[in-house]
């Protein structure tokens, strides 16, 4: 009998969890296959991790994993693929914003050997402010331009993969971590589902507009160089315009004798100049930071206890 893995990445989720719990035993009686549910606190505030051990000491097929500190959500993807066993490994939200019921459908897909990799992605953003599905859609649409990595408008985290396939995202051992982008830069042939977008369960999300601002960034310098192509034409750009603008200086002098008029013309020049400057410095830094965390070789992620702590 084939066996599932879920991984359920959480940061202060003490108010979904019993629900997120009886709902995916409910999806899980239904399946003939064994299953274990990895549970990864990212270092929650809050009764997550309680909630958690409580699972694990009635039932077996519960594990988890507790992170010394917030990590991340990425540090915490990783650790769950790290930790499964299962010949199929699937990543899901607590929040019920990632339907346990597509499961079985998901499962099915991949006995069929055609597939190794069902994922899911949103129809559409209801009930999403407006704003952020604005940026998003954006996010979206300058990604794929700027990388060769297709990054699918809407994908979630949510997907059920194949034991080979998990290995080959496991051999990707980077420190700055895309998950999106991983999967799609591995390979291997995935079918999507589009279902319509499910509001949270219980509780508030956990990503501000900051840290998706942030995130967006990561992506974008984790697989694309265009930025720092960018940054080179805007500087030849602005050299050959120079170039131009000292002829006409030289030959309006010639004709006019007047070399010094149009002071304030110069100063916004110079300074919108130097702020083209500033800004290709700020995406220069962005790719040596990353290069500079990559460098010094720290851990993803520290774990400071496991189910097998309890056992002992």
């Amino acid at each position: 009998m084939n066996k599932i893995s879920i991984i359920v990445p959480c940061y202060n989720e003490e108010e979904v969890l019993e629900i997120f719990y009886n709902k995916i035993t409910e999806v899980s009686s239904k399946m003939d296959a064994e299953f274990e549910f990895i549970y990864v606190d990212d270092g929650s505030k809050d009764k997550t991790l309680k909630k958690i051990k409580e699972h694990a000491k009635n039932d077996n097929r519960v594990k988890f994993i507790s992170f010394s500190r917030n990590f991340g959500k990425e540090a915490a993807m990783y650790a769950g693929l790290k930790k499964a066993t299962g010949d199929y490994v699937a990543i899901m939200d607590a929040d019920l914003q990632d339907p346990p019921d597509l499961l079985p459908q998901m499962y099915e897909t991949l006995l069929t050997k055609e597939y190794d990799c069902v994922a899911s992605k949103r129809k559409t953003r209801k009930g999403e402010p407006i704003l952020r599905s604005f940026f998003s859609k954006l996010f979206y649409k300058i990604i794929n331009k700027m990388s060769k990595t297709e990054i699918v408008d809407g994908a979630r985290d949510y997907r059920l993969m194949t034991r080979r396939m998990v290995d080959s995202i496991l051999q990707v051992t980077e420190y700055n971590r895309f998950s999106k982008g991983i999967f799609s830069w591995v390979g291997f042939k995935t079918k999507w589902i589009a279902y319509d977008n499910v509001e949270r369960a219980a509780g508030k999300t956990k990503w501000s507009f900051w840290k998706l601002f942030m995130y967006s960034l990561d992506g974008i310098t984790a697989f694309s160089t265009a930025p720092l192509i960018f940054s080179a034409l805007l500087g030849l750009m602005f050299c050959f315009v120079a170039f131009l603008m000292i002829i006409v200086i030289i030959v309006k002098t010639c004709l006019y004798g007047d070399p010094v008029s149009g002071w304030p013309s110069t100063i916004c020049i110079i300074l919108f100049v130097s702020g083209i400057q500033l800004f290709s410095l700020g995406v220069m830094g962005q790719y040596m930071s990353k290069e500079y965390m990559e460098i010094k070789n720290r851990p993803v992620y520290i774990i400071k206890e496991t189910e097998e702590d309890i056992e002992k």
